[in-house]
């Protein structure tokens, strides 16, 4: 049994703390906002102050992944998540018409996902948190310094000093402080070298507005590529949907589309999506900016140190990854702590080590994806027609979508790219799929226009 200290009481750090606390370890939280989770589902979502998550009331999905973790590991926490009204959704349920062999299959329950909203997943993490033996979570704390033992190259964190003057001490030290990590100012601080950030300039900018009502067909992909911008639908409990609009962060007309009336006349000019507003408006158009592609450096691993989910590596919300692979990332956090618990520089060698075996390829594949979709925003700002994909990963990324509305084979292997069951390399490794996903594409020929051209989009946003 260890005494670990988790900083940051966000999903994942919430996460992090019940699933370590619940393999026998003394586990306190340390949370920087100050306001407990209320106690109802629509409290959560409409009183709950969380100023450390600037992005907690934007539109967030929930993969199959999260859904096969929660079950297995927190299923008290999965219960109560749909006791507040989040509902299980199932892609298979709504398969595109030109698809023809509508048959379920063995496995088919793998693609099943969770529709909720953050705040009210947050708020049933935390009152579990709140009621776990063995984890202490502590509101309204800052962190403002590192505890250590030994010189840069053999330091060891030992625990961590606070605002109010409290030092913690502790075996082991979470990072679990989300995209606005505070770690490389604390490593920085007690003379640890932790070396620069790999960013990666692929940012967007994102226009999302949530409503109430009967949960509208879907009959596009609920990521819609439209020219510049990109169209996202998504469910969530208690009879709640978001749209978002999205587009390059430098990309200055679209920024009119914190206007509602400029957003309401964008959906509806984009045909299979304009139903999305036949809702009750719950929020006016909620802004995000600012979020790019980052992770960590991993070459010097530090005794008593290890960051998790996006503390470790961020990604533009794009393709809805964030918190699956956060509770990926939280489970094998569980799992090397339980092998190397008692080795402190086995253990952060080790966290390394899986950390890039397990979640680097689907870091490298959200970069894949940022890069060539702002290329072709890029394209159709400036009035060019997109260049086809060079390299062979590129060009079956491309042929999947077309493909998956045709054939239901297709139709799986992307469920399981988008839906992080496998990596795009594992999928189109199997024997003929590649193939067939290029000559499905080829034959279907190139789609009608989801929306608005550049001209048309200007005009509406103007």
């Amino acid at each position: 049994m260890s005494r670990i200290l988790v900083l940051g009481g966000g999903v994942c750090g919430l996460a992090a703390g019940l699933l370590l606390a619940r393999d026998g370890h003394q586990v306190r939280l340390l949370e920087r906002d100050p306001a407990p989770a209320p106690d109802a589902a629509e409290a959560a979502w409409s009183d709950w102050e969380r100023r450390g998550v600037p992005h907690f009331r934007q539109a967030h999905g929930l993969h199959p992944p999260a859904r096969h973790i929660l079950e297995a590991e927190l299923p008290d926490v999965a219960a109560a998540l749909l006791a507040d009204g989040a509902r299980i959704g199932d892609p298979l349920d709504q398969l595109p018409p030109g698809i023809a062999d509508r048959e379920r299959r063995p496995g088919d329950d793998r693609f099943r996902a969770l529709h909720v909203r953050r705040p009210v997943f947050e708020g049933a993490l935390a009152r579990a948190a709140d009621a776990q033996p063995g984890l202490v979570v502590r509101r309204g704390v800052t962190v403002t310094g590192l505890v250590t033992r030994g010189l840069n190259g053999s330091a060891h964190v030992a625990g961590v000093e606070t605002a109010d003057g409290r030092v913690y001490t502790a075996d082991l030290v979470v990072d679990a402080m989300g995209r606005g990590s505070r770690l490389p100012g604390l490593l920085a601080r007690a003379g640890i070298a932790s070396g620069p950030d790999e960013l990666v300039g692929s940012r967007f900018l994102y226009y999302t507005r949530y409503f109430r009502g009967e949960e509208p067909v879907l009959r596009a992909p609920r990521l819609t590529a439209v020219g510049s911008f990109s169209i996202l639908t998504l469910p969530a409990d208690n009879g709640t949907w978001a749209v978002t609009l999205f587009g390059a962060a430098d990309d200055r007309p679209l920024k009119r589309l914190r206007d509602p009336d400029a957003f309401t006349a964008v959906v509806r000019a984009c045909p299979r999506h304009a139903h999305w507003l036949e809702g009750r408006p719950i929020t006016g158009v909620l802004p995000m900016a600012g979020v790019t592609d980052r992770r960590r450096p991993a070459a010097a691993p530090v005794a008593g140190l290890l960051s998790v989910a996006d503390a470790w590596a961020c990604t533009n919300p794009t393709m809805g990854r964030g918190i699956t692979m956060g509770l990926m990332h939280v489970r094998l956090l569980r799992d090397v702590v339980r092998a190397h618990g008692g080795e402190p520089r086995v253990l952060a060698a080790a966290w390394t080590e899986r950390t890039e075996e397990t979640l680097g390829p689907w870091f490298g594949a959200s970069l894949e994806n940022d890069r060539a979709r702002l290329a072709e925003m890029e394209a159709c700002r400036e009035g060019r027609v997109p260049e086809p994909p060079a390299d062979p990963a590129a060009k079956l990324r491309a042929a999947l979508g077309p493909a998956m509305a045709r054939d239901a084979d297709a139709f799986r292997a992307g469920l399981e790219i988008i839906g992080c069951l496998a990596t795009p390399q594992e999928v189109f490794a199997r024997p003929g799929l590649a193939g067939r996903v290029l000559a499905l594409a080829a034959e279907a020929g190139p789609p009608p226009p989801p929306g608005p051209d550049r001209e048309r989009l200007l005009q509406l946003v103007g």
